[in-house]
């Protein structure tokens, strides 16, 4: 292998809270992707597309079905770059693993360690904790999508505690009358632990009351929050999450093309839609509520920041990309960390454009249209079909031109590192 352009092959996940059959982003472009074999099962959800080195789901070439971790360290300096494998000390491994997420019940509230944390949990337990790395991760809508994200700000979980019952007995009278009284990170902390180390049959029945009194007085909620309620009741009919998530954590709803950013040891979830998902190359996660897996209270209500923002401050704003150019409307998502940045390429009918080498490897995707993709360099020159559901790794300081065929929207989404 030598091109600095090839076409490669994603892993799709069957889980529980994923969309059915070809509803299912991932489920479309996997089989797209790889015909011969991803077949679609409408009975089946599809939920996950990874697009990574990650040993769990590792990508493959679509030409001879080598493993990309091999290839890359068959050649480490060409494919990952001198700088990155300095930086992060890897000569096999991408330092970001790249997903297509198609969400159609709510994910388990979670949090994931950050690196230090991982490194304790890791060598702790390695079954819950498999890998000694932080997982830092962005989300950008393909869809209308809808997640939590972070504590809510102190005075609207005060707001919850006065107005809903079922809450403050939940959280108890002394804790309750503590945190109003003095809403801080230190209280909201008391109760967060409160909830979440309440015995299950109590949860149950608050949750109970809680969702009666959603339909007989949902002034007390507001109309988003009372039917949040009431649909997260059906998927995890009692579960803790309606109280740690739908009264303690932002209800984030963003449109195709917007992105938030989740810190390490910062509670999230996700509850419907499609999205791009990037992140460090971890598989670590400390839940919460929403899920039948190991919840792990203790870690997760010691390590947690407990930030407090409103809703649109966890959003993330693209960027310009100084290096495109061209017909197409490039939007960079830049996080404020060093595993990755994520670019979204949009043509919204023909066209040509162009985008000069980035000094670390990339991963891209069509997640709308056709055209082609072409490079040109000292070694090498590729040209490759580009169509929705297609994956291609390309190689650090290549130089990129993609060109819309169809006169159709042709949408492109690119996951890099660059030290």
């Amino acid at each position: 292998m030598s091109s600095d352009l090839f076409r490669v092959i994603g892993g799709p996940q069957n889980y529980a809270w994923g969309k059915l059959g070809s509803s299912s982003a991932v489920a479309r472009f996997a089989h797209a992707n790889d015909p011969e074999h991803v077949s679609i099962d409408e009975s089946l959800p599809y939920a996950e597309l990874w697009m990574g080195t990650h040993p769990k789901v590792p990508t493959t070439l679509y030409s001879s079905g080598e493993k990309l971790a091999d290839v890359i360290s068959s050649n480490p300096e060409k494919y990952l770059g001198p700088k990155i494998i300095a930086k992060f000390g890897s000569k096999t491994e991408l330092p970001f693993l790249f997903k297509v997420l198609s969400i159609e019940k709510v994910l388990s509230i979670q949090a994931h360690p950050d690196k230090k944390l991982a490194g304790q949990l890791h060598k702790s337990d390695p079954k819950n904790y498999p890998d000694d790395n932080h997982k830092p991760e962005m989300a950008v809508a393909l869809t209308d999508f809808e997640a939590f994200c972070g504590f809510k700000p102190l005075s609207l979980i005060k707001e919850h505690l006065e107005k809903i019952p079922e809450f403050s007995k939940l959280v108890g009278a002394d804790i309750t009358q503590e945190y109003i009284s003095s809403p801080s990170k230190a209280t909201l902390q008391k109760v967060f632990s409160k909830v979440m180390n309440a015995e299950e049959d109590v949860v149950a029945k608050y949750a109970g009351e809680l969702l009666e009194r959603t339909k007989s007085q949902p002034e007390a909620f507001g109309a988003t929050l009372a039917d949040l309620i009431q649909r997260l009741d059906v998927q995890f009919p009692g579960d803790v999450g309606l109280f740690c998530g739908c009264l303690m954590l932002n209800h984030c709803i963003l449109k195709s093309g917007e992105a938030m950013f989740l810190q390490a040891c910062e509670p999230h979830a996700y509850i419907s839609g499609d999205i791009m998902e990037c992140m460090a190359a971890s598989d670590n996660v400390i839940r919460a509520g929403f899920t039948p897996k190991f919840k792990d209270v203790a870690v997760l209500v010691d390590s947690l920041t407990y930030s407090t923002n409103n809703v649109e401050e966890q959003k993330l704003t693209p960027a310009p990309f100084a290096r495109g150019s061209g017909d197409a409307t490039f939007a960079l998502y830049d996080p404020p960390i060093d595993e990755f940045s994520v670019l979204q390429i949009e043509f919204k009918s023909s066209g040509k454009a162009q985008m000069k080498g980035v000094d670390g490897p990339s991963i891209l995707i069509v997640s709308e249209g056709t055209g082609k993709l072409f490079i040109k360099g000292e070694e090498s020159s590729s040209t490759l079909d580009a169509f929705e559901g297609g994956v291609y790794f390309i190689a650090p300081d290549a130089e990129v031109e993609i060109v819309n065929t169809s006169g159709k929207p042709f949408t492109l989404y690119r996951a890099y590192c660059e030290a």
